[in-house]
């Protein structure tokens, strides 16, 4: 097992990473401080790994469950009224635990709800997914969709710690561990060049789940998440760049409707798309684009908008994007390959052709 520790003072956390650990009581124990327990999963996660994780508590707690509907298209307030309601049929106090076990849409709304419950208690993440345990897990990030834009409604709030096991992963679509990748090649793009260059080596052993391979991955996806985050935990400033390819993603999945590309699908176009105007200004290569673009299909990702989207989708969807500051579009885009930078300094010429080409190149 691999522990490292998101460094944030008060709030501190540990991240373990391990084959098999979500059945080590102790790491449980360490990290629940009353009597009650409230395990948040979903319908398709409940029948591989919910009974276990009660059977391994109810000797010392007292658990109870919510069960959710599967998909980003849950992820909505009517959803997360489910999860307050079964805490208050249970009569659950402020001394209670949430355990969100399940992929990142679970992680958010459990996340939001242990936020806002008697106005905060403590959570813990059993991440499910290859992309909540390399990002949703991590960081604090908690909240819910709106019909008009993505993660609008949430709050910053920080688990007792990320139990990550790895075994969880046999069970994951290929499609799911695809959109997971999505987020770990995002981590050598904006801030690790080395770690890149080992993707691409590794990047078949990655998508057959090399044991070994796929913790090395997780591992160092969440040291660089971490280190951001302990720099700027509530997006003032760096913490930003994590956000590469979101801006276009989230306006992908708004226009087609949560859940019909997954998160990391839209990402993978996303980044493709920051990359390709990064390229236009002269920051990154053409050989940097092209790396970019086939380390992308090499995971089984899109690397086109959806043939459905307009020029005017994109941006009538940005404009509504969380770091848009006064008015103006603010972009994540690198500097370099292993370096980004959060800009409203591109030129439109270079923004409109970038979208334009890549909406033809999809059609």
């Amino acid at each position: 097992m691999q522990t490292l520790t998101v460094e944030l003072g008060d709030r501190s956390y540990p991240i373990y990473i391990g084959h098999g650990i979500r059945q080590q009581k102790a790491l449980f124990d360490a990290a629940i401080h009353g009597k009650q327990v409230m395990v948040v999963t979903n319908e398709t996660i409940a029948p591989l790994y919910l009974d276990a994780l009660v059977n391994l508590l109810s000797s010392d707690y007292k658990v109870d469950t919510c069960i959710l509907p599967d998909g980003e298209a849950y992820k909505n307030l009517e959803t997360y009224a489910r999860i307050m309601t079964a805490l208050l049929e249970a009569k659950h106090n402020r001394t209670t635990t949430v355990i969100a076990l399940g992929g990142g849409v679970v992680g958010d709304m459990a996340g939001f709800a242990a936020a806002t419950y008697q106005r905060g208690v403590p959570f813990i993440q059993v991440p499910t997914t290859l992309l909540s345990q390399v990002d949703s897990s991590v960081g604090g990030k908690t909240g819910v969709n709106h019909p008009l834009g993505k993660n609008m409604i949430g709050a910053f709030y920080q688990p007792q710690a990320v139990i990550i096991d790895t075994q969880t992963l046999e069970t994951l679509p290929q499609r799911e561990l695809s959109a997971g990748m999505s987020e770990v090649i995002k981590y050598g793009l904006i801030c690790d060049a080395l770690f890149f260059d080992w993707l691409e080596t590794e990047i078949d052993a990655l998508m057959s789940l090399d044991t070994v391979k796929i913790s090395e991955a997780i591992y160092r996806s969440c040291v660089a998440k971490a280190n951001v985050v302990a720099q700027d935990e509530r997006e003032g400033g760096i913490r930003a760049i994590l956000n590469l390819g979101h801006t276009f993603g989230h306006a992908i999945e708004t226009q087609m409707g949560y859940g019909h590309w997954l998160h990391g699908e839209a990402v993978a176009a996303g980044c493709v798309l920051a990359a390709d105007l990064s390229w236009r200004m002269g920051n990154i290569t053409e050989q940097d684009l092209s790396r970019t673009v086939n380390l992308f299909r090499a995971a089984k990702l899109p690397v086109l908008p959806p043939r459905e989207m307009t020029r005017d989708n994109f941006v009538a969807h940005m404009a509504l994007d969380k770091k848009v500051l006064d008015g103006s579009l603010r972009l994540v885009l690198l500097e370099t390959l292993g370096s980004a930078m959060v800009t409203s300094d591109f030129p439109m010429d270079d923004f409109n052709a970038c979208l334009s080409d890549a909406i033809e190149a999809s059609q």
